[in-house]
Order: C-alpha cells, then structure tokens, then sequence
C-alpha cells in the first residue's frame, strides 16, 4: 500500500489551497472534510468527487466508504495524519478528505423545474448561517436555494461543512442580481414572502392560507436584513413573533422556521367538511 507522507508535496499544496475562494474559482473545484460529507457526496454525487484521500486507520472506522468508493470506480489514496492535517480547513478532519468539482445549476433550470418552495439568500455573509440554511431547506423538502448578491461562496469550507451532505441533495443556484430572480419565481407562480422583522405577523399569514401557496421564501443579511431596495420586491413581508425576551432570532433558526412553516402548511390536508 503506498502512502502519501509528505505534506509539503506540490500534490498536498494544490488541496490545500482549496481552502481559499480564488483557489476555487480557478479551478472549479471544492474540498470535502470528515466522512459524513464524504459519503453523503459519494451516495449522491460520485460523479463529482475528483480525488479521495484517508488515513488506513480511517478507512478501517468508516468501511462503506471503501464500499461506496469502490461501486463508483474511484480510488483511495492512503495518506498519513500529517498529509491530511496540511490539506484541511479543520483542526481535525477525521482522517478523510476529497476534493470535488462544483456543481452549481443555472436559475432558469431551477424555476423551470415547477418547484413549489425555494429560499432565496441575498447578501448572507456568514458561512455557518448559509449551511445552516441549505440543511433547513433540504429537510424542509424545498426544491432549490438560490443564492444572490454577495452571499457567501457555498463551496466555502465551512458552509460545506455546516451543510452536512446537504449540498449535495438539492439545487443550489448562483446569481448577481435579485430582480431577475425573483422575476422568474412570479413567473414560475411563486409568490415571494420576505422575512423581515417589520413584517406583518407570520401566524396571520398562516391563519389566511398564504403559507400553502408555492413560495419563495427571502432571507438578508445577518446584520442589517434587507435592504429596502429588496422589500420593495416581495410580494409581501413577514416576522416571526418574539413571546419571550430574545431581542431577535439568529437568521438560520428564523429561516429554518419559516421554511418548515411553508413546509407543513403545504402538506397539510384540508378538513372535510360533512
């Protein structure tokens, strides 16, 4: 069994410089840390994973991962504690790491597709709240997140972490400009509900059937919310209620209720009325 050992090596350098946006851009690719977003890509994704790296003692914790490896015709490179510590973006990486082409699919594709509940993320900065977001509406059934202005890199190490596999479960679409997209859910019938803080109250909403109807959902800033620019583009605005005294919600848990509000109202069966 050969073993990768240095980390020094051109070889190691080229993953490890993954971790950093440009690197990414560059080259279209994205680094994959710890086995269960390693496995979660090889189930869904194999044909995106480009190289596989682990530690002998990882693969000998974590046997599927050979297995699923293996029915996908790819091949495991062994390398030492050492080697991988240099490639990660973690403190420890669990002695398995892969490196994947991106997958991005384009913002007609995915209002072409009928979808009925899409989060859209317009200027989300912070890594852990986008993968946080991504999982929420993965587990919430929705069909795409898109993602607009200057929202964080979704290929960034640390959403991909906070995805836990989700990334690789629905769509996630880029784009530059808002209007555009939210032009193209009104045309996929969408209805466009933004979540803001001066909103109107979301169990009202709820109480008049509004969170039935197929939705796409937008979220803003963790500091500064929305722009008015971008309220202006919503069909309407809505807040969750604070009952105790929490001065506001974390924007991932207010997402993750909203999206599970739309999700269950969507699912819900109508009384019958005898």
């Amino acid at each position: 069994m050969h073993v990768l050992e240095n980390p020094r090596s051109p070889r190691v350098r080229a993953v490890a410089k993954l971790t950093k946006r440009s690197a990414r851009g560059e080259t279209g690719l994205f680094l994959l840390e710890g086995p269960q977003a390693v496995r979660e890509a090889l189930t869904y994704r194999p044909d995106a994973i480009v190289e596989l790296f682990a530690t002998p003692s990882a693969i000998d914790r974590h046997g599927e991962l050979r297995d699923l490896a293996s029915g996908v015709g790819l091949e495991i490179d062994y390398a030492t504690e050492a080697v991988l510590d240099a490639m990660a973006d973690t403190v420890t990486p669990q002695g398995v790491i892969a490196v994947a082409r991106q997958f991005p699919v384009s913002v007609r594709d995915v209002f072409a597709a009928s979808p009925r509940l899409i989060a859209v993320c317009e200027e989300v900065r912070d890594p852990g709240n986008l993968g946080t977001i991504i999982r929420a509406a993965d587990a919430a059934g929705a069909d795409a997140v898109v993602l607009t202005g200057r929202t964080v890199d979704p290929y960034n190490p640390k959403v991909v972490r906070a995805t836990t596999g989700s990334l690789f479960h629905l769509p996630i679409a880029l784009s530059v400009e808002l209007a555009p997209v939210l032009g193209l859910a009104r045309g996929a019938g969408l209805r466009v509900l933004a979540a803001d803080v001066k909103g109107e109250d979301l169990l009202a909403a709820r109480d008049e059937g509004l969170l039935a109807e197929p939705t796409a959902w937008l979220f803003g800033n963790e500091a500064r919310g929305l722009e008015d620019a971008a309220l202006t583009l919503a069909d309407r605005a809505l807040r969750l209620p604070i009952y105790g005294r929490a001065e506001s919600l974390n924007l991932a848990t207010a997402a993750s209720v909203c999206l599970y509000e739309s999700a269950f109202a969507q699912r819900s069966t109508p009384p019958t009325h005898r």
